[in-house]
């Protein structure tokens, strides 16, 4: 969904289907998809399942987003300082993921997550 591969209307696989594809229990695809849809970014129905509900391209997040957030990154900065990773690690870090975002919109192949696209280092 963060690549863009999911636009908004894409139906998803049901759960059982999704575990099973994975090799994971459906309980935990079941949680995955519920913490999507208190997100914003799911519908479930039982008429047409799972369904992305935004993307990137959805205009602005809803009103509490932006506040959540920040609150969600400045847990994860804290673990990451606490680990001892420097500002400039973190940004360095930060700036790579970005990226990938930005080259799997784009259709570029890559490492996901890395910061790293094939072909650089």
């Amino acid at each position: 969904m963060a690549s863009g591969a999911l636009p908004a209307g894409s139906s998803l696989p049901s759960t059982r289907a999704l575990a099973a594809d994975c090799g994971v229990n459906f309980h935990t695809v079941n949680k995955a998809y519920d913490q999507l849809r208190r997100e914003g970014l799911l519908q479930l129905t039982r008429k047409h399942g799972a369904v992305v509900s935004r993307d990137h391209n959805s205009g602005p997040p809803p009103p509490g987003f932006t506040d959540d957030w920040r609150s969600r990154a400045h847990t994860l900065l804290a673990e990451a300082r606490a680990q001892g990773l420097t500002t400039e690690e973190i940004t360095a870090l930060c700036t790579g993921l970005l990226e990938d975002f930005a080259a799997d919109a784009a259709g570029e192949p890559g490492r996901p997550g890395t910061g790293e696209r094939q072909g650089t280092a």
